[in-house]
């Protein structure tokens, strides 16, 4: 079962997102719903989003289609930065990677951890 937090901070203008967990396609939906909910009342282009996938499993075949909508959603909505934390899993990276191409998110960056 996936899992998620995301808060917003208006004052260092960072949406943070936090995952672990394997998510199904229901996890996911409402991961997306949630994300909405945070980004919708915010100017999205004013802030960064810094996600942590450190504790995040590669995502299973059936459910990529939903991650890949993610990206998409995150590319339209125009962050000026998106930070994946990831440390010593090359598949998830590597999958990660390929998502964030394929969704011409051309600002992404995938780093070891985020500095505090």
């Amino acid at each position: 079962m996936g899992r998620f937090v995301l808060k917003a901070d208006s004052v260092s203008k960072i949406v943070h997102m936090q995952l672990e967990g394997t998510f199904s396609n229901e996890d996911g939906l409402k991961t997306m719903q949630a994300y909405q909910q945070t980004v919708n009342p915010i100017t999205a282009s004013e802030y960064s989003l810094q996600i942590d996938c450190r504790k995040l499993n590669v995502t299973a075949p059936d459910v990529v289609p939903l991650l890949e909508s993610c990206f998409i959603m995150y590319k339209s909505d125009g962050f000026q930065q998106v930070t994946l934390a990831l440390e010593n899993n090359p598949l998830l990276k590597m999958q990660l990677s390929r998502l964030g191409r394929k969704a011409g998110l051309e600002n992404m960056l995938i780093v070891p951890s985020f500095q505090e």
